[in-house]
């Protein structure tokens, strides 16, 4: 098991990566919430990290909407499911905790849902930032609710930025 980390600018600040035996297993923000220590990220490269800077570098540009990457998010099985549910939100799209909970079949989970959301490992990537309140609010958020919104607003599609309706 060899793990190593890199350092990515962004628009939201230096992104901390973290990968294990060449799979993306972590995608930090700078004062993110929860954060582990760094002394387990393992030794500084940036060899191997030349996919993620370059689909980011897609995504930030609105060239991407999607991430092809090998990913290995370390979490109980609840929370890989729940990791799963995100990366099935689609791109300009947000779901609630409970739409989330319902998916997976008890609308009582979605505090539980809520706290496998907020332990994601892999910002942006796997989209957590597409769940917000059962009323639209936006609430938590790892990196903060201002990074959280930008990556709504970026991703929201032209017509609705044009203030036109479909």
């Amino acid at each position: 098991m060899t793990r190593v980390h890199t350092l990515i600018d962004t628009p939201l600040g230096e992104l901390t990566a973290v990968a294990e035996d060449g799979s993306l297993t972590a995608l930090y923000f700078p004062s993110h919430k929860r954060m582990p220590d760094s002394a387990t990220f393992g030794e500084r490269t940036a060899v191997g990290f030349e996919a993620v800077t370059e689909q980011l570098a897609e995504y930030f540009a609105g060239q991407r909407r999607d991430f092809d990457l090998p990913q290995a998010p370390q979490g109980d099985p609840f929370k890989r499911r729940v990791w799963a549910l995100l990366r099935e939100i689609p791109y300009g799209q947000t779901r609630s905790y409970g739409q989330l909970a319902s998916t997976l079949g008890d609308v009582h989970l979605a505090q539980a849902v809520g706290h496998a959301n907020g332990k994601n490992p892999i910002s942006i990537v796997v989209p957590c930032h597409r769940v917000v309140g059962a009323d639209g609010s936006l609430v938590g958020y790892a990196g903060g609710l201002e990074r959280k919104r930008f990556l709504l607003e970026l991703e929201e599609p032209s017509e609705v930025k044009a203030g036109k309706l479909f």
